[in-house]
Order: C-alpha cells, then sequence, then structure tokens
C-alpha cells in the first residue's frame, strides 16, 4: 500500500440541453437562513484525518493548537479525556501523517512555503522529539511501501541524484541510514514494491502517451537484475495504475480501462501478464478498493457513481457494515483501522454535515461518536447538492452537481460555475466548504464534470484531448445555459470561478467569451501554457507525453498553445476579476498570474490581484485563507448582489 502518493495531475484548483436528473419545485419553502461565519467553514477543522494505532490502543488525529496551527495528537483510549499534542509544527500545518508500525512514532510530510518538496518527519510520541528523516534541499520524498511485517524499513523515492527523476532508497526507520536500492532508469514515473519490500513493477510513459509496466527480472548468467515488458495500453486507455501486489504476492491490483470503456478493477499476474476482470461498472469509474492491512486480501472498492457506492467483496465485512448502517444514517467510509482488525475509525459522508468520526469495535459492535470535524456547523441549515445531467450542444451527455441556497426560493438566483481543477479529475458528491459559503451567501453553485474528466470513462476522458478553451470551455457555457434554462440563474448575474485549471477556465471564460459572465474568480490558474508547460517541476518530465497527447506539444504546438491562451486575448475583458496567486507554486508560476495582471493593468482593465508570500498551489495557512475567502466575498457581493458579512 502506497502513502502520501504523489499523483501527476496538472491543476490539485447551446444546442439541445436535456432535463436534470433531480428537479426542484417552485414551491420550495423560504425561510431566513443564518450567515455562516466564514471561520465555521474555512479555519482549521476542530479535528480531523484520525488514524489508529497498530495496536489498538490508541488513535491520533489532527488538531489546531493553541496558536491555531494543525499537528498531530494522540489520545489513549483507556485515558480518552487527556488528549496530548505530539508534533510541534510551528507554521504551515501538518496535512497527512500516519503511524509508525513500532507503535512510538508518528510520520508526516512537510514542505517549505508550498514548494511541495516534502520531506519525511518522525516524531516519538513519547518524548515528541521530531527528526527529518530526509534533510536533501530541493528534493522531494514519497512513500512507495511499508508493510506492518517490516516495521522498522521503508522504501521511499527521492529526486536528489537528479531532479528529474525519483530513485528508489530503502530508509531504516531506526538509524536514518537511506541506501540506494534502485536507480531510475530515465523514464519510470510509479515504483510498486511487493510485501518483502522487494521492488517488482515500474509503470512508464511511452512517446505516444501510452502506459507501460515493466516487470523485474533476474538475468541467469550475470545476476544482475533486468526490466521487461508485462504490458503496454495504447494512448486512449485510462490507467489509474497499480493498487499493490495481492495476498499471493505475484498478480497485482490494476485500475485500468483495460478491455472495456470504464477503468475496472483488474488482477494482473507479474510473470505472465495475464489479466483477470474482478469489477467493473458499466458507466462509472471504479475509484477506489481497500485491502486487509495484515493478509492483503480484497475487501471492497468503490464506485464513484453520482453518490459513491461501496460493493463489499469480503462478506465478512457486511454484519459489520449492517451494523453501523443501523446508527449512522447515510453514507460512511472505513477510514483507518489497528492491524487486528478489529478497532476501526469510520468517518460520516454527507453533503449537508462535515464529517463526524466514530470508533467501531468489532468483537462488541459498540459504535462510539469520538467528534465532528467542525461541530460549529451544527447549529446552521447547510444547502444540499443534487446531481444533474444535460447534454452538451454536440449531444454528450455531461454530469455535474447543482447546490441551490438553502432557504431561497430556487428561482432567477445570482450563480456560479464553479470550476474544477486537475482536469483530469472530477467533482464528487459530498461536503464541500467552498460549495456551502457560496450557497449560504445566497448563490446557485453549478459544478461540472466537463469533458476531459475523470470517473465516466475512457470515451468522456479523451474526448477532452487538446481542448482546453474548445469543447471543454463550450461544455461549461452550456451548463450556464441549462441553468438559465431550468429558471435557476439570473442570466445576467452568473460568476465563473476556479482554481488551477479552473482558474485557466476562469480565464478562458473572461477571455474568449467576454460577455457570458459578469465576473470571475482565478485561484493560481495558467494563463499561457507555453510558458507554464515551460516551467512545470522537473520531476514531472516522466509524464510529458500524457502533456502532448491532452494538452499539446510545446515543440510541435507552439501556434495552437498561443491560440488557447488566455494572456493573448486579455484585451477583450470587459468583467471584473479577482486573481489570487501563491508565491512558491511550483506547478503554475507566479509568473503565470503577473503576466496577466499586467497586461490587464497596461490596458486599463478591472482586475484585482492577491498574493500570498508563504503559499504554493493553494492556501495552507487558515490565516490566507480567510483573508483571501473575505476579500472574494465582497468581490461577488459587489458583481453578483449576495449576503456578505
Amino acid at each position: 500500500m502506497r502513502f502520501f502518493k504523489s499523483v501527476v495531475l496538472m491543476f490539485c484548483v447551446i444546442g439541445a440541453l436535456g432535463v436534470s436528473v433531480f428537479l426542484y419545485t417552485e414551491h420550495q419553502d423560504t425561510k431566513e437562513v443564518r450567515l455562516i461565519p466564514r471561520e465555521a467553514l474555512f479555519d482549521n477543522p476542530q479535528r480531523i484525518q484520525v488514524r489508529m494505532s497498530p495496536d489498538g490502543t490508541k488513535f491520533a488525529y489532527l488538531a489546531p493548537d493553541e496558536k491555531n496551527i494543525l499537528n498531530v495528537w494522540m489520545r489513549d483510549l483507556e485515558h480518552p479525556d487527556r488528549d496530548i499534542k505530539i508534533t510541534q509544527d510551528t507554521k504551515r500545518g501538518i496535512r497527512n501523517f500516519l503511524w509508525q508500525f513500532d507503535q512510538s512514532h508518528i510520520l508526516y510530510v512537510q514542505d517549505q512555503d508550498g514548494d511541495e518538496n516534502w520531506h519525511l518527519y518522525q516524531t516519538d510520541i513519547n518524548t515528541h522529539e521530531s527528526k527529518d528523516l530526509t534533510p536533501y534541499d530541493g528534493a522531494q520524498v514519497n512513500i512507495i511501501k511499508y508493510d506492518p511485517k517490516f516495521p522498522n524499513k521503508m522504501l521511499i523515492t527521492l529526486n536528489k541524484r537528479d531532479p528529474t527523476l525519483h530513485d528508489v532508497y530503502r530508509l531504516d526507520l531506526e538509524t536514518g541510514e537511506i541506501v540506494l536500492d534502485t536507480e531510475n532508469p530515465g523514464d519510470v514515473l510509479e515504483w510498486i514494491a511487493d510485501h518483502n519490500l522487494n521492488v517488482r513493477l515500474t509503470q512508464s510513459y511511452t512517446n505516444d502517451g501510452s502506459i507501460c509496466i515493466r516487470t523485474r527480472e533476474t538475468d541467469s548468467s550475470t545476476g544482475n537484475s533486468i526490466w521487461q515488458e508485462l504490458l503496454t495500453t495504447n494512448a486512449e486507455e485510462i490507467t489509474e495504475g497499480i493498487y499493490d501486489f495481492a495476498a499471493d504476492n505475484n498478480t497485482f491490483y490494476l485500475l485500468s480501462s483495460i478491455g472495456g470503456d470504464t477503468v475496472r478493477l483488474l488482477q494482473v499476474d507479474a510473470t505472465s501478464g495475464a489479466k483477470n476482470l474482478l469489477i467493473e461498472d458499466q458507466q462509472f469509474d471504479v475509484s477506489d478498493i481497500v485491502l486487509n492491512p495484515i493478509n492483503h486480501n480484497l475487501e471492497y472498492v468503490t464506485v464513484e457513481k453520482e453518490l459513491p457506492q461501496r460493493i463489499i467483496v469480503d462478506s465478512s465485512l457486511e454484519g459489520d457494515f449492517a451494523t453501523i448502517s443501523k446508527s449512522i444514517q447515510g453514507l460512511f467510509s472505513l477510514t483507518s483501522r489497528d492491524l487486528n482488525n478489529q478497532k476501526w475509525i469510520i468517518a460520516t459522508i454527507s453533503d449537508v454535515k462535515a464529517p463526524h468520526y466514530y470508533l467501531y469495535d468489532r468483537k462488541t459492535q459498540d459504535l462510539t461518536l469520538l467528534f465532528a470535524s467542525r461541530p460549529v456547523l451544527e447549529e446552521y441549515t447547510l444547502s444540499e447538492m443534487k446531481p444533474i445531467t444535460y447534454q452538451a450542444r454536440d449531444g454528450m451527455q455531461l454530469y455535474g452537481y447543482l447546490t441551490l441556497p438553502a432557504g431561497k426560493a430556487p428561482q432567477h438566483l445570482p450563480s456560479v460555475l464553479l470550476v474544477h481543477g486537475g482536469p483530469w479529475v472530477r467533482d464528487d458528491w459530498g461536503f464541500n466548504p467552498l460549495v456551502q459559503w457560496l450557497a449560504n451567501r445566497g448563490y446557485a453553485v453549478l459544478q461540472i464534470n466537463y469533458r476531459g474528466s475523470s470517473g465516466f470513462g475512457k470515451k468522456y476522458l479523451n474526448a477532452g484531448n487538446r481542448e482546453w478553451a474548445g469543447k471543454m470551455h463550450t461544455d461549461l457555457l452550456d451548463g450556464k445555459a441549462w441553468m438559465i434554462q431550468e429558471g435557476f440563474a439570473d442570466p445576467d448575474k452568473v460568476a465563473i470561478y476556479g482554481g488551477s485549471y479552473g482558474g485557466y477556465a476562469t480565464l478562458v471564460g473572461l477571455t474568449f467569451t467576454p460577455e457570458e459572465f459578469c465576473c470571475g474568480v482565478d485561484i493560481v490558474g495558467p494563463s499561457n501554457l507555453i510558458t507554464l508547460l515551460q516551467t512545470l517541476p522537473p520531476y514531472w518530465n516522466p509524464a510529458k507525453a500524457e502533456m502532448d497527447l491532452r494538452v499539446g506539444n510545446l515543440d510541435t504546438d507552439k501556434d495552437f498553445l498561443q491560440g488557447i491562451s488566455p494572456l493573448f486575448r486579455a484585451q477583450n475583458i470587459t468583467k471584473p476579476l479577482l486573481i489570487a496567486q501563491g508565491a512558491h507554486d511550483p506547478r503554475v508560476k507566479q509568473a503565470e498570474s503577473d503576466q496577466i495582471v499586467e497586461a490587464m493593468r497596461q490596458n486599463g482593465l478591472p482586475v484585482e490581484y492577491m498574493l500570498f508570500e508563504d503559499e504554493g498551489h493553494g492556501f495552507a495557512r487558515p490565516e490566507n485563507r480567510l483573508k483571501f475567502y473575505a476579500h472574494a466575498e465582497a468581490f461577488l457581493a459587489l458583481y453578483l448582489g449576495g449576503r456578505q458579512e
């Protein structure tokens, strides 16, 4: 199982119209809905990311300290009223951690001001002392394998030898010694090790954007390792990747569209490449699989439909899930457990409630509420997120979510078209602070999984190839038209808002179609695809073929890339624009925002610019989030007419 996996996603950011899946009635009751303070949604959660200790005697979680900085805290189950702060981060806050299998340490990653050069830290739960296990400037760590059988050994990758490539190293968690295990031959994007911590498989892109999986063999004459091609997909296949080896330690689980349209769960022989289909859905991708942490047996998978659906494979879990369902109304997930598989951490999934965490004892079948992540929200009315579908102008069926403000008649509302980043990810159903903030301020919120989004099969994904500012944009315009046709949106008060690729979509909206939106909000969005591709992090080089396929080739398509870059149409902007940028963003460099702001100011165009000197690709620090959302709230209220604090 892989932790802190580095995923190469570009930007973690009218015709015949169909009828929505869920229809709102014109006679919906209206009532006064109290304004939710921004702090309740965008400040640090009270507690989040609960992790059970390997022995099941305690759990750890993230919570703000007295200076409002997220750190790891621990609770012993024998002392439920005495929580102890374990880590001592003093600036950015910890956002991800795991237990070391020796029961005595916590491991977490941290970068500097958002530069994404992650270091791996180890904290003693008794002394609270932390040490940097990968103290290499400019290098990034990823954990590729950690197994309970080897509590003090770990396989990691580092790009300290060559900034463009990640090599595999063996890390001794007792001594801190790091030894090179396998050198990257030049194109490996993912490394996969078996349950004995032996690197056995690699995943790379070929020149045309196909995925190649290689297996490691030993040359009988020399004893040297050689890599042999096991299977290669064609460029249009979706291969989410190898999840892990199966219990037999010779076959592995692969999430891929090979043999179908949607991403399916396959079990593949690591020697012969023979494939066995385990689970598929004809319409939606398999999005996640869960294995037993000890015996590595497949337990269940999740298919991300309009709402997530769990498919249980291991029948021994059915009784537990049924018991939990009697107490928790609605959806939930198993987020952590001990190595004996007896103590579970359960988190609720809801669109109108922030996650609640429970402790479940499989032996006694007791389910105990631990805490809510944002308990202050229990005092307020949140808005429901409803799945919708409509047809694009070329007839393609598109999917998304509509959130209408609670307490308001669902008619002729000021609206926000909220565009997800990626772009090869998707919007999904659940609690979303940004959506709830917008709806609480009185805006209808439409989230569209435009073509090119993942989750709906390879035809859906590949329909977005080379369609930046093309059909990916007209999908958004058709969604806006659908909102107006259904009577939800005021045609004169529709804003476009997004981060990363969604920020790019905002810039496209205001430059390519300047009369469609009344204003826009762009967070870390690229303005010039040529300079963007020239300045991507060096360790993204092995994924260049995918960028060539889906966006455009920097060497052969410069005119095309310039033609779909908002910077060169900045003079077309007539509507107000708010831009926010992190100075240390390694994916979308500060210059991407600087250059379009400069172009607009030279032309006397309306732009507001917020630069955060201690952030990267988004806002990790709560004081920066609150500053930005206060400004964005006033901006939207001015041009859309919504409520504000």
